[in-house]
């Protein structure tokens, strides 16, 4: 019997669940309002001027815990913008399929060249698709809406972190001193204190002088 009533209130919850108004959004026809941080795939940046940002210096391969980056240096060669030597990447692969969104390699670009984007990537059915290659990277830095942060803004976040300590840390600090201070000044006291016994204890008199101790003649009988 009681099977057969959990099996009513299940089926009555399902009723109850299948005519209620649904919560879902179908993406990507109808995306949703996304929170002022919000990050999710990368782009690579040109400059003012056109150039490529990449100088190819491999920070964001080295730094990336999932090892999902990799880029080919090409070294340093004259700029076809400005006619300067300046290092260039020939290739940079990102895989998006196994990325943690950690967002280290955007915190270390010493020029900010690459960053991520608000806008998801399109929904595919291949791992294949989630690879993101050098030329979809700078796509996405044209077509896509930059994130809020750079390698500029993170590591200047970071370094005002370490330069204020955090307001309990301070107040530890601060009620540690006076206990300090007084064991300081109580350290001097206690090696004086054996010192001030010593000297009010009372002054022991002298011991006398033991007495010669006295032998009997040889050779003498006792008289009566």
């Amino acid at each position: 019997m009681k099977h057969f009533v959990d099996g009513l209130h299940a089926l009555a919850m399902t009723l109850r669940n299948g005519f209620r108004k649904p919560t879902t959004v179908e993406f990507p026809d109808v995306i949703r309002p996304r929170a002022e941080r919000y990050r999710t795939t990368f782009s690579l940046l040109y400059d003012e001027q056109g150039d490529q940002l990449c100088i190819g210096c491999l920070q964001c391969e080295r730094i990336c815990p999932s090892e999902v980056i990799a880029i080919k240096a090409a070294g340093k060669k004259e700029s076809p913008v400005t006619g300067k030597k300046r290092g260039y990447a020939d290739d940079f692969v990102l895989d998006l399929a196994a990325c943690i969104y950690c967002e280290l390699c955007v915190q270390v670009c010493p020029v900010d060249a690459i960053v991520m984007t608000r806008e998801p990537e399109t929904p595919t059915f291949s791992r294949e698709d989630l690879v993101l290659t050098m030329e979809r990277l700078y796509a996405n830095g044209k077509n896509r809406q930059r994130a809020w942060s750079d390698g500029t803004k993170l590591m200047a976040m970071q370094e005002a972190g370490r330069a204020a300590p955090p307001p309990k840390a301070a107040h530890h600090a601060k009620a540690a001193e006076p206990a300090k201070t007084a064991a300081v000044e109580k350290a001097p006291a206690a090696e004086k204190a054996p010192e001030a016994a010593k000297a009010n204890e009372p002054a022991k008199a002298p011991e006398p002088p033991a007495a010669p101790a006295t032998t009997a003649p040889t050779g003498t009988e006792a008289k009566p």
